[in-house]
């Protein structure tokens, strides 16, 4: 079963349970998956591209959340609190902070890499070693921080 069709049983599912955040939400991310498709000229997304999808509306909830945090909208913030819990449920696991570290420790080893200068060239590899399971922002203040302390 593809990424696009888990969402898509979720969404018959809630809609089954009556669960109206939920159905709302999944029915805006189906949109979603559809104009991406739609985009890109395909019938079926395949899950890397699903994958994408979902991570930017992953970072564009969380920077609601920021703004609404900022704002104190408590009203909106339990929504959108709720929605990033849907979309982690599509999501690969994200590395843990001492995962990351390690990676990033061993990937400068690997590379040679002794100052700033290398900083592309190790989150290039960090990023390739990862996957999906690594927030690029991370990464790269992890390495940053990393080869400044060198």
């Amino acid at each position: 079963m593809t990424l696009e069709e888990k969402i898509y049983k979720d969404y018959v599912e809630a809609l089954k349970a009556r669960n109206k955040p939920k159905s709302d939400f999944l029915s805006f991310i189906r949109a979603e998956l559809k104009n991406s498709a739609i985009e890109l000229k395909k019938d079926k997304l395949e899950d890397a591209e699903v994958l994408n999808s979902l991570k930017k509306q992953k970072k564009r909830l969380e920077e609601s959340l920021e703004m609404m945090q900022k704002s104190q909208r408590e009203d909106v913030l339990s929504g959108i609190k709720a929605e990033l819990a849907i979309l982690d449920g599509y999501l690969p696991r994200q590395l843990s902070e001492a995962e990351l570290t390690s990676l990033v420790d061993e990937t400068i080893k690997e590379t040679g890499a002794s100052s700033i200068k290398d900083m592309g060239r190790v989150m290039k590899e960090v990023l390739a070693k990862a996957g999906a399971s690594a927030d690029s922002k991370k990464v790269s203040e992890t390495v940053k921080a990393k080869l400044t302390a060198q």
